[in-house]
């Protein structure tokens, strides 16, 4: 599962196997353990096995989790507010996002959100006065 997914984040992005090695190597300050594109690439095939530090490094670089990472879970929780306020490299229709589209996005979800709360609790009080046959709209 692990070389699925590792290959699926990478293409995902468009990146390079070396250009993924790059920008891990930028990522991790540590300097000890650079990786190769052809370390990744046997990653991919299934070759070799990365350690735990190498998956930790992978799945903070894509802010996945190392459990979807490495197959433990297919389901994959994505807090979008942790998205839009990260540093990664956001893209919609092939346009990447800057920081201030990010906040805007964020302010449109988050107001429709609220919204959305405000029309459901409205919608449950209606119910109610229905099913207790009120009419509070009447002056008799």
């Amino acid at each position: 599962m692990f070389p699925i997914r590792l290959k699926a984040l990478r293409k995902g992005q468009k990146i390079s196997l070396k250009q993924l090695a790059e920008n891990l190597n930028k990522y991790s300050k540590d300097s000890k353990h650079h990786n190769t594109p052809a370390q990744i690439g046997n990653w991919e095939r299934g070759v070799r096995s990365p350690s735990y530090l190498e998956i930790k490094k992978l799945s903070s670089y894509f802010n996945v989790s190392m459990d979807y990472l490495i197959g433990r879970t297919s389901i994959q929780h994505v807090n979008l507010e942790t998205v839009l306020m990260s540093e990664n490299k956001i893209t919609f229709n092939d346009q990447t996002l800057t920081h201030h589209d990010r906040y805007e996005i964020f302010q449109l979800i988050n107001g429709y959100l609220h919204g959305k709360d405000n029309n459901n609790t409205e919608n449950k009080n209606n119910e109610y006065q229905e099913s207790l046959n009120l009419d509070l709209d009447d002056d008799k």
